[in-house]
């Protein structure tokens, strides 16, 4: 069993408060959850406007599967106009 861990830093250009910024990342992390079937928790960045570290866990049987899916979830934060994807990391445990 594998465990993967993605890790996103994210700029979120709209952002003029905490409560938008909060409304923008709550459906992000809906949107990652329902399609991917993965765990996502914002890890940093909580009290700043427009800056966001979100994490998110994968557990497959094989490195093929979680780097898929991780990849995806890259091309979906990349293609939302809201956000811009400043750096991304990921580890296998």
């Amino acid at each position: 069993m594998l465990v993967g861990l993605l890790t996103i830093d994210l700029h979120i250009l709209e952002a003029d408060s905490l409560k938008s910024k909060r409304f923008v990342i709550r459906s992000l992390k809906d949107r990652i959850k329902n399609k991917f079937n993965v765990s996502v928790a914002e890890v940093g960045g909580a009290d700043l406007w427009q800056r966001s570290v979100i994490a998110v866990a994968c557990v497959s049987n094989e490195t093929k599967v979680i780097n898929q899916s991780f990849q995806s979830i890259r091309e979906m934060v990349l293609g939302m106009p809201s956000v811009e994807l400043l750096n991304s990391r990921v580890e296998m445990l």
